[in-house]
């Protein structure tokens, strides 16, 4: 009789990689018997022009779509409601979002707020969702969220300066169009910052708890990638091959962290996003190498994997001192790319910290992380970030 704690699931959507897969929406709306296609994005996608290829595309198929592009950075409870009416008035059966993290976020709210009819706010937690949402096709246009490989959705609640975390199957994405193209009109601390974001799941879900066969090649590779080619695509960044390293460690580190869900970086990144409304990519950043310092004997085996790949020889280091390394490489790393700022340079205060630790401590991603925290761990690992 098998041992039923180890097994494990895996989800994913059905995937198409590479250069032109943008142009591909029509064709899969039309495949899920789209008439009415609600189009999730946001004003920077809008003025790349991006949006544009898959108007064509929709139109190509003879689908009448809506555009819904009232989305800001770390997208809120009430422009889901939002979304969520304008989709109802127009009577629409798939949705579609084009962007990064926050429109497929919002799109992923959309889609839960319609089917179930409740608040949003009402779905935080895992596989809390009852009735199936509508289609979701996706084209991510940056490196490095992955929702549109995930089981994720982030939504932060302005009324009580949280970001909730809804986990569910429910919310995979049918379809992730993940077209390498769309990332050349990011900035590039931009394309830094989603790069970093991405090697933060990378490495979390490797050492999660809940991490085993099926994830862990997709974490090792995407750190191998993002290891190898971030500093070729930071001194080349119109290079199309190191963009599309950078878009495939994205799309492994998304099915690697969705499946093993992540640790202690994210509760608290979620935790200051929606506190003080930052940039998700770098908080995830700025926490990285003060976590791996807290973790690090609850994983040892797992981070001088890590190591090795950062081209760490261990042979007769101590622990002490392969983990040094590994918090100097990645630092380095970030230098590198231009991420060099610590919490304090946000906003951050010795004051806000018992806030912050107190939602921290509280975050579904906590649950996996390798060593568990007490409140005054995370207030430590806060002040250190500092």
């Amino acid at each position: 009789m098998s041992n039923l704690i180890n097994l494990r699931k895996f989800v994913a959507p059905e995937i198409i990689f590479g250069n032109g897969a943008r142009h591909l929406a029509g064709q899969f709306a039309s495949q899920y018997s789209a008439k009415r296609v609600l189009v999730v994005t946001d004003p920077g996608v809008i003025s790349s022009g991006w949006i544009l290829d898959v108007q064509k595309s929709l139109d190509e198929y003879g689908i009448t779509y809506f555009i819904f592009s009232n989305v800001t950075p770390n997208p809120r409870a009430t422009e889901v409601e939002e979304g969520a009416k304008f989709y109802k008035e127009n009577n629409c059966n798939v949705i579609l979002s084009i962007g990064g993290g926050s429109p497929m976020d919002c799109a992923k709210g959309i889609g839960i707020t319609v089917s179930n009819n409740k608040n949003i706010l009402e779905f935080e937690g895992v596989d809390k969702i009852g009735i199936p949402v509508p289609p979701l096709i996706f084209i991510p246009t940056t490196s490095g969220s992955s929702a549109d490989v995930s089981q994720f959705c982030i939504i932060s609640n302005r009324e009580e300066l949280v970001k909730i975390a809804i986990v569910s199957k429910a919310i995979v994405p049918d379809v992730a169009l993940i077209d390498p193209e769309t990332t050349t009109t990011m900035s590039p601390y931009l394309t830094s910052c989603t790069a970093i974001d991405a090697l933060v799941h990378a490495i979390e879900a490797y050492v999660s708890t809940g991490s085993g066969p099926l994830t862990d090649n997709y974490a090792l590779e995407a750190i191998t990638l993002i290891y190898t080619y971030l500093p070729l695509l930071i001194n080349d960044s119109t290079n199309k091959i190191y963009r599309e390293k950078i878009m495939l460690a994205s799309m492994k580190a998304g099915l690697a962290f969705s499946n093993a869900i992540l640790g202690a970086v994210h509760a608290m990144s979620h935790s200051l996003g929606g506190y003080l409304d930052l940039a998700h990519g770098e908080c995830n950043a700025m926490l990285l190498e003060h976590v791996i310092n807290f973790n690090f004997d609850s994983a040892v085996e797992k981070y001088k994997k890590i190591g090795e790949i950062f081209k760490i020889d261990s042979k007769g280091l101590s622990n002490k001192e392969i983990k040094d390394r590994l918090i100097t490489q990645i630092i380095e790393l970030k230098r590198k790319a231009g991420i060099t700022e610590q919490l304090a340079a946000k906003g951050v205060s010795l004051q806000d910290i018992p806030t912050l630790s107190s939602k921290a401590i509280k975050d579904a991603c906590m649950i996996t992380n390798p060593r568990k925290p007490n409140l005054d761990d995370v207030n430590t690992i806060f002040k250190e970030a500092l």
